[in-house]
Parts: C-alpha cells; structure tokens; sequence
C-alpha cells in the first residue's frame, strides 16, 4: 500500500478584520484513503495577539494515511472563528487548501472567505452578532454548488506542512 505522512503546523492567520481568532481544520480525503494513525480534525486555541495582524496557533497536524489509488488526495479545510468581547465564538471564514502531493516542506496560505447575505441581514449580523453559515460545510472543498453563492474576501491562514511519500513506485505512480 502507497503511504503519505503529513505532518506540520497551522502557524497562523493574518490580514483579517478583527484578532482574537481560532482554527477549526479537517482533513479530507477520498473513498480509496485509510487512515492508519493521526487526528483528520482538531481546533486550536484563541490567540490574543499584541499585534492584531497576525494571530499565532502553531496548532501540530501529524497524519498517516494509506492508499491505493491517488484519486482522491486530500485537502485541508479550516473555519476560522472570532471570540467576541461576550465570549462568543463568530464564524469568521471558509477556506481549503490541496495537500502538496510532492515531498519535501511546503509553506500554504490558504484564502478564507464567508457567505454575503442582503445589506438588511448584513446590518442585523453586525448588531446582533449572527453570522451567516453554511449548513453544508462539505460545499467548501467541492465546487458544484459553490458558484451560487455570494462571497467575500476574509484573512489568510498560514500552514507548514512536510509531507513524506513511501511505496508509490510499486503502484506505478511516479513522484
């Protein structure tokens, strides 16, 4: 069986609105992809950066998966959430990003975006704190239906990843 190791960091975020930001990420990969050890999800903590620029999670990602077919690779996909002054946890922004298929140390910027409703319930978002969501997260890593929806540009997440390959020359898959 081909392996893959994907192991590194989400190192941060930058160039959004507001600080004080977490991560959820998830990986997801194909039908024909075993995970043999590792976490496919996790969040990171709420930085509260003196320079409201950048947040730092450096949030460790170690995964191990086992595969016979390439199709299918998989992707990483991060909500990026916003602790208000209330203590409330606001989505903030959608993004993914492909996993590198070749090896070695790859530095990712993965763009966020979030759903734009009317300039009414934009308005009531503001002072209410609701934020639009999708009911549907698989819709940020498969483009069918994505176009239909009205977006807006959010921050950067940053991510290191090293990824390791072992075996695909037996399968006739030449790296």
């Amino acid at each position: 069986m081909a392996e893959v190791h994907i192991i590194g960091t989400i190192a941060g975020a930058s160039s959004f609105p507001q600080p004080h930001l977490s991560c959820k990420w998830k990986i997801v990969a194909g039908e024909s992809w075993r995970l043999l050890e590792g976490d496919t999800e996790g969040m990171t903590q709420v930085d509260m950066p003196e320079d409201p620029r950048f947040s730092v999670w450096s949030h460790p990602i170690d995964l191990h998966y086992g595969t016979k077919s390439v199709t299918g690779w998989p992707k990483l996909q991060v909500q990026v959430y916003r602790r208000d002054w209330r203590g409330r946890n606001e989505l903030y922004g959608y993004g993914f990003t492909h996993i590198p298929t070749t090896p070695g140390d790859h530095t990712l910027d993965v763009a966020t975006w979030r759903p734009v409703l009317s300039f009414w319930d934009e308005l009531s978002s503001y002072f209410f704190g609701t934020v639009p969501a999708l009911k549907n997260t698989d819709m940020v890593h498969t483009p069918t239906d994505r176009f239909r929806l009205t977006t807006c540009s959010m921050g950067t997440v940053h991510v290191e990843l090293g990824i390791v390959l072992r075996n695909f020359e037996g399968y006739g898959v030449a790296m």
